[in-house]
């Protein structure tokens, strides 16, 4: 009897576990546009599209490899609208009671696979280097869960960048030398952009008829929709941006929304481009000469240190890491997320380019929104579903801890050893946005001072009984408390009016 195989639209990968455990003569191919997937978060149109086009052409390229394939799209009449109920649908069509499927990348969807009224047979997915086994081996004994000794283990175990049992260049990390401020101008164009073609226009004309009330943009859409372009655009990205990428990977522009950044995390987080093939990509061209080691470093880092890290946290932290809220902030998120008027540039910037790309990168998303969100105190909860919805490469397993840990502090340091919180002065450093800014990055108190900096100082004065022992933030306290008494009350009173008419819907 054949079974179903299932594919998520975050699998598109030829050599996923479920696939290879399936028999291509008598198995059937189970994928389907369903409406709870695209709705539990409003996600941002941009990512939606790209998920349904890469769906619909990966089908056609099983099909194309003699796969028999039933494909459900969205506006298909008999569509059950979620993914259980599809594969129950395609199991009374066809007979089958067993299905294959690759664990999915969202303890929602994998409870949801382990309570259907099927027999499903859940694979690893081993598509990431470290496997849920050995990421608990490495986690064992360890008080404190930092990715540095983890990542190199990865470099260890894949031998990226490893000269016998030593780092190439004698040093494990060159983050130092990857913080240079944003330059003058810079040679790159962007990423590779891929005009949309017949499959591409009738997902975009799909999406906007359902989905475009949905925050975000649409059109243009330039994302890769198949490995064969996404290849292209990391080939593109390496020989035309990697050089530059190590030194102003933390830079931010007003002009500029791309720098050189690969743009390739869609792609990995969709199963088009796998870890391994972009970080040996990379490597090569390091290898040859072409690529400067803090460049490469530190792109491989991003990879197979961070990314498998969080992945391995999300799985380790179980099913309830995404609620997590540990400083016990409350406030809604503001509207100005959603695109509500600010004068504050540097938000504004950011979620501009957010509501026209569905991307940002990770300082934009560390630094700027979620900066403020912490020092706000807005509920991690809604941050969490924010970022989750707004981002095209974001899928749970991979978010969550981005946010939940490292941008909001909320998981209580599991992954961060202290908030992620900085005043004006950071963002003026790394970015031109203070220049064209309505408030005054120099300005600490007063008409126009810049609300990170009344902010942060608040922050840290309601935080005190938690941060004060923390010995990565005894000076920020000492500094603090040598303010002039008067001065401190200021700012404190002028921080508190600020978030009263953050709470009001003032445009502040």
């Amino acid at each position: 009897m054949s079974r179903l195989v299932l594919v998520l639209g975050d699998q598109l990968n030829a050599g996923l576990s479920a696939l290879r455990e399936a028999d291509r003569d008598r198995d059937i191919v189970v994928m389907a546009e369903v409406v709870d997937e695209a709705s539990y978060v409003q996600h941002h149109p941009k990512k939606i599209a790209l998920v349904f086009a890469a769906m619909r052409k990966f089908a056609k390229g099983l099909r194309d490899e003699g796969w028999t394939v039933r494909y459900s799209e969205l506006d298909d009449t008999e569509n059950a609208g979620s993914i259980v109920g599809e594969l129950l649908r395609r199991a009374e069509e066809t007979g089958a009671d067993e299905v294959l499927a690759t664990e999915p990348g969202e303890w929602r969807l994998i409870s949801a696979l382990k309570h259907a009224p099927l027999k499903v047979h859940l694979l690893p997915d081993d598509r990431f280097i470290a496997s849920h086994e050995e990421f608990e081996t490495w986690v064992e004994g360890r008080k404190q869960l930092r990715m540095e000794y983890f990542y190199r283990d990865m470099r260890r175990k894949t031998g990226l960048m490893m000269e016998g049992d030593k780092p190439a260049g004698d040093k494990w990390n060159y983050d130092h030398d990857n913080r240079k401020p944003a330059p003058d101008e810079v040679e790159f164009g962007g990423p590779m952009q891929f005009t949309p073609d017949e499959t591409v226009e009738a997902v975009l004309d799909l999406v906007e008829a359902r989905f475009g009330s949905h925050f975000g943009e649409l059109r243009p859409f330039w994302f890769a929709t198949t490995t064969a372009q996404a290849r292209r655009a990391l080939t593109h990205f390496v020989k035309h941006a990697l050089p530059s990428f190590g030194d102003y990977q933390d830079a931010m522009l007003n002009d500029n929304r791309f720098l050189y950044h690969a743009i390739v995390s869609p792609y990995l987080n969709t199963g088009l481009l796998t870890p391994l093939e972009v970080c040996e990509a990379v490597e090569a061209a390091w290898k040859a000469g072409d690529v400067p080691i803090n460049a490469a470093e530190g792109f491989i880092r991003q990879v197979i240190g961070w990314r498998e890290y969080v992945r391995g946290i999300y799985f380790l932290e179980g099913p309830e890491y995404p609620q997590r809220n540990g400083l016990d902030h409350s406030r809604d998120l503001p509207d100005l997320y959603w695109g509500g008027k600010t004068q504050m540039n540097c938000l504004a910037r950011a979620v501009e380019q957010t509501r026209e790309e569905a991307y940002a990168h990770h300082i934009q998303r560390l630094m700027v929104t979620g900066n403020f969100g912490l020092l706000a105190g807005v509920h991690p909860t809604q941050m969490h579903e924010w970022y989750l919805a707004v981002y095209a490469d974001a899928f749970e397993w991979v978010e969550a801890p981005n946010t939940v840990g490292m941008s909001q502090f909320a998981d209580g340091g599991v992954i961060a050893s202290k908030p992620y919180v900085s005043s004006g002065a950071y963002i003026n450093r790394m970015s031109d946005y203070c220049k064209n800014c309505a408030y005054s990055v120099s300005k600490k108190t007063g008409e126009g001072a810049c609300p990170f900096n009344l902010l942060y100082w608040h922050f840290l004065d309601r935080h005190r009984d938690r941060f004060e022992g923390n010995p990565r933030m005894g000076n920020m306290y000492r500094t603090w408390d040598r303010m002039d008494a008067d001065r401190r009350e200021t700012v404190l009173a002028e921080a508190a009016d600020f978030l009263k008419r953050l709470d009001a819907g003032e445009k502040v």
